[in-house]
């Protein structure tokens, strides 16, 4: 016969342990003034760069249109105009492997294309870098400027990035975005007078830095604070809702000591997220909401095993003590629940190892959180239902000894 372990001498010592981190939860969240929000959640205005120096640029001097369009492989450009067909020009890097023969490639199939070389015309198209900034409908007025990339640059490291944005005193943030070689960098500036800060400041400031032309803007949002209002709104909403579904899902299907204690530790497992965010200073975005959902959604399932699995050992040990029940019932799941969250765990440790930025901070957040929900399974929940029933008890003897 399978030994049962004894979770519940466990229960007091875990219920002191719990009530001390919401308390440390609560003081962070108090002493460092809330979370440190995303520009998700703040006006602000995002950008995504890399510091790489101009390879050549494209000039358009035709009456007709032409419009930019580009992927990994290749450069493909679209003319256009009321006289003409639509006629699209590609240059496949497999053809032309270097800026100087795709170079003379373009100038030589469109006439009015003038192309200037701004490096070495040795120089890989498969290092080229696009930027968002810029128009991708050509003209003769602003050229179009590629960028690109040599694998044997110099790193950048970010306190040099960080340098370059002092002259932005409100809310700057910079986070490196893959290794140093790749000189990319996503840099956030919260702005409360909304609309304030342009991209082209950030670029101005950056190049003043490393040098004119040496920018290329790979991404930039702007969030408003209206819209950044209504997410952190949402926010709220979303974690409520699943607590009342949870809540009456649990009730209908079992008893509600057994629902408001999942309830308990759906709110326990939001607190220590709420602690881990806080104390490291992670940035709080809407992947961090997604985290928290998904650690809910995980606690919860884990947790409804256990009720069926107490459902299931009352029918079968009708005259054991509810507390030996629960035993037996949290050693009957330990196995399954330690397959299932140490798998589940190698994906995501791939993600932590593998992915820079938000995606790291939201695989490192439900790290914690599937730790949290294990732990919450195994003695906050139990630990509630026992004390719930150890409660009715008691009352009930005490009724018994009045009459």
């Amino acid at each position: 016969m399978k030994k049962t372990i004894r979770f519940s001498k466990f229960f007091i010592p875990a219920a002191i342990i719990s009530c001390l981190l919401v308390a440390f939860s609560i003081s962070g969240y108090v002493y460092n003034k809330g979370f440190a929000l995303g520009v998700d959640f703040q006006a602000g205005l995002l950008q995504e760069v890399q510091v790489v120096p101009p390879a050549f640029s494209l000039r358009w001097n035709g009456t007709t249109n032409a419009v930019l369009q580009f992927d990994r492989t290749s450069i493909h450009i679209i003319t256009s105009g009321s006289s003409i067909e639509n006629r699209t020009y590609s240059f496949p890097f497999s053809e032309y492997s270097t800026i100087g023969s795709l170079e003379r490639a373009i100038e030589q199939e469109l006439e009015e294309m003038e192309v200037t070389l701004s490096a070495n015309a040795n120089i890989s198209c498969q290092w080229l870098v696009f930027s968002s900034q810029g128009s991708l409908r050509l003209n003769r007025e602003i050229p179009y400027v590629i960028h690109y990339l040599d694998p044997q640059s110099a790193p950048i490291d970010i306190s040099e990035v960080r340098t370059a944005m002092a002259g932005f005193t409100q809310g700057t943030s910079v986070q490196n975005l893959g290794s140093p070689q790749d000189r990319q960098f996503m840099i956030r500036i919260e702005d409360k007078e909304e609309g304030r800060i342009t991209s082209y400041e950030i670029v101005d400031a950056l190049e003043s830095y490393f040098g004119e032309g040496n920018i290329a803007v790979l991404r930039s949002d702007y969030v408003g604070s209206r819209f950044s209002k209504d997410l952190t709104d949402q926010a709220g909403v979303l974690i409520s809702l699943t607590l009342l579904l949870v809540l009456i899902y649990s009730t209908i299907r079992f008893k509600l000591q057994y629902a408001v204690g999942a309830v308990i530790a759906i709110m326990y497992d939001v607190l220590v997220i709420i602690a881990f965010v806080v104390w490291t200073r992670m940035e709080f975005t809407t992947l961090t909401i997604a985290a928290i959902l998904t650690i809910l959604g995980y606690s919860t399932n884990n947790t409804i095993i256990f009720f069926d699995r107490i459902r299931e050992n009352l029918r079968i040990h009708p005259d054991q003590q509810f507390v030996d029940i629960l035993n037996i019932s949290l050693t009957g799941i330990l196995g399954r629940t330690i397959i299932t969250t140490f798998s589940t765990m190698l994906a995501v440790m791939c993600l932590f190892i593998f992915t820079t930025g938000s995606m790291k901070d939201f695989a490192l957040a439900l790290l914690v959180g599937m730790t949290s929900g294990v732990y919450t399974t195994l003695f906050i929940v139990s630990g509630f239902v026992n004390f719930w029933n150890t409660q009715k008890v008691k009352r009930e003897k005490k009724k018994l000894a009045v009459a």
